[in-house]
């Protein structure tokens, strides 16, 4: 479903994908996944959307945003809210839909072929809107997951569906293997 003279742009739902490749258990190497869609077609642009926590003095997903930055991926993110529910448990909220579907439609004239990284159904309107306008959308994440992951409505809208748990083996980050404690007692003494 891809052709090598094709104009693509990647739209990474941040989140959603995250959520998606830990229920099949492997983390995502996104220089990998780069190079991949960079070897289907001409990569205009790569997007990743994601909320941060903006009064945290830490965020765990901070060191990637910072390495997607630096490493040829547009970055869109936004703070996201902290709230309290009616249980009385913190709950963050940081929806990024709007922000994907303005950056994609105005894109629209520049590619032939978008790559969605989401299974949201809240995309399928946005998904009709761009193959009206002409481009093609493949859709990344899973059915494999107990439950899917991906809204039966966006996978029937897509002109592709592409199983995430197929890219496994093409982009995931090999897994590491647990170290034992002697084992690192002796790199220290070697150095």
């Amino acid at each position: 479903m891809f052709y090598r003279d094709e104009r693509l742009a990647l739209f990474i739902d941040g989140s959603n994908l995250y959520a998606a490749a830990k229920a099949l258990d492997f983390d995502i190497d996104y220089k990998l996944l780069r190079q991949e869609f960079m070897r289907r077609g001409k990569l205009l642009r790569a997007f990743y959307y994601t909320a941060l926590l903006e009064n945290d003095d830490y965020s765990p997903i901070r060191p990637l945003v910072d390495w997607l930055h630096y490493n040829g991926f547009t970055m869109v993110t936004k703070p996201a809210k902290e709230y309290i529910d009616s249980q009385g448990r913190r709950k963050v909220k940081g929806n990024m839909d709007i922000e994907l579907t303005v950056d994609a439609m105005e894109l629209t004239p520049h590619v032939d072929h978008i790559v969605l990284f989401s299974g949201d159904g809240d995309f399928r309107p946005l998904v009709e809107s761009l193959q009206r306008s002409g481009v093609r959308v493949s859709v990344v994440s899973t059915i494999r997951s107990q439950p899917p992951m991906i809204a039966d409505e966006l996978r029937r809208q897509a002109d592709n569906f592409i199983e995430l748990d197929e890219l496994k083996d093409v982009i995931g980050r090999p897994p590491r293997e647990p170290r034992s404690e002697p084992a690192r007692a002796e790199e220290y003494a070697r150095d």
